[in-house]
């Protein structure tokens, strides 16, 4: 097959999503077929890998969120992808990569696959201001996910979330898995984290690797470690990097946890981050934005057991004591179920290896389960041609529709006002 991969990220920039189209891109690439990513560009950065990179133009936004803003409809970046001459494309972010793919749908006549990876209304609901421009852009982005031939999502509970947001179609769920290998990493990076992070023989190490926003669930980690810091010892490990890493620092500052802590920031080697794993005791994970949270996965990998909140989508599939521990989504709740562990790392070593016989998937066997469904799509869309859709520049139309949309609300807005007067 040729396989387009879309998304609105990829190096320099790594987070959840950028690790799974690359793997999604190398395993299928070893698999024998021709796998073509679409991202946005970024100056200086020098493309090396077995498949084809399109770059696309943007702009600098990273100050503000974080990544580069693409504009999915420059000709060369199309005419491009045209030439590569798909047969199916795979669009991993429901923004500018599906505004893309249905562009590039209008001339190919090939299905889209779109996979729900993030809770993007958090992110639009923290970056932009005003409930009406909120509600309006999420109404936008789920027209875009509509517009999709087939949708996948990470976990069951990531659906669950589509649909709380107005996405009334059918899913898949398609698991997202870890490119690192199931085992410890070797002693030697081991030895480099605990010189790095001047770790202290006996003391449990707990763990957190991610961006550093608020809304991981980070302020439950340092509040709940906070309250039990008299009665125990321990060093807190931070991996990653956010914009709200400063807040974050402050709070530990705040609290007087900040002698626990180590910031360590973005950790690009694999193996390094590999040591990460291997060496902490547990790892704490209380988001309930993640849909499927990799990370857990990951630490599985390295025999780590997670922290999770009852519920979430990150504690899908797992079995309270036997390979994670579950809590209510309370800063309490954590230093209740981590006090007692500080004592008993053979506990925690006991979860870390159900964790690791339980949860691990790699990346070969997820991307060979999407490969399968790849095939079935294709065979279904032959079976079943659909008419042509008239998705060039779709983001011209649904803007308009959104800003008249907008002006009538205000209008009305107005005129309630004068009444009132």
């Amino acid at each position: 097959m040729r396989i387009a991969l879309l998304n609105d990220s990829f190096p320099p920039i790594v987070d959840g999503v950028v690790n799974a189209v690359m793997n999604y891109a190398r395993v299928l690439t070893q698999h024998g077929h021709e796998v073509c990513v679409a991202v946005p560009a970024y100056p200086d950065v020098k493309d090396d890998y077995p498949y084809t990179v399109v770059r696309y133009l943007s702009l600098d936004t990273t100050k503000r969120y974080g990544y580069r803003a693409g504009f999915p409809f420059s000709p060369a970046a199309i005419k491009q992808i045209e030439g590569f001459r798909p047969d199916i494309i795979h669009s991993h972010c429901p923004i500018c990569s599906n505004f893309l793919a249905r562009t590039l749908r209008g001339s190919l006549r090939v299905p889209v696959i779109f996979t729900y990876h993030t809770k993007f209304d958090i992110d639009i609901r923290t970056a932009v201001r005003g409930h009406l421009l909120q509600n309006e852009l999420i109404s936008a982005l789920v027209k875009n996910v509509s517009a999709c031939d087939e949708v996948w999502t990470v976990s069951g509970g990531a659906g669950e979330s589509l649909r709380s947001i107005g996405y009334k179609g059918d899913y898949l769920v398609m698991e997202n898995g870890v490119d690192l290998p199931r085992g410890r990493a070797d002693e030697a990076h081991i030895r480099q984290v605990e010189d790095m992070c001047a770790l202290r023989p006996g003391a449990p190490v707990f763990l957190f690797t991610g961006r550093l926003r608020w809304y991981k669930g980070i302020r439950m980690i340092v509040e709940g470690l906070s309250q039990i810091m008299d009665r125990a010892d321990f060093t807190m490990l931070f991996v990653g990097e956010g914009s709200d890493r400063a807040e974050i620092e402050q709070l530990c500052r705040d609290t007087g946890l900040m002698p626990r802590c180590r910031f360590v920031g973005a950790v690009l080697d694999r193996e390094l981050l590999r040591a990460f794993y291997s060496r902490a005791d547990l790892f704490l994970f209380p988001s309930t934005f993640d849909t499927n949270g990799i990370v857990v996965r990951e630490a599985a990998a390295c025999g780590l057991a997670s922290l999770l909140i009852r519920g979430s989508c990150a504690a899908e599939g797992v079995t309270d004591g036997a390979n994670a521990l579950l809590m209510d989504e309370s800063s309490a709740s954590l230093a209740q179920k981590v006090l007692p562990l500080c004592s008993d790392t053979a506990s925690m070593r006991s979860l870390g290896n159900g964790a690791q016989r339980d949860l691990y998937l790699s990346w070969d066997e997820a991307v060979t389960r999407a490969e399968e469904r790849y095939g079935e799509v294709l065979h279904d869309f032959a079976l079943n041609p659909r008419p042509p859709r008239h998705d060039i520049f779709p983001f011209v139309s649904e803007s308009v529709d959104i800003i008249n949309r907008i002006k009538n609300i205000s209008v009305k807005v107005k005129e309630l006002l004068k009444s009132l007067d």
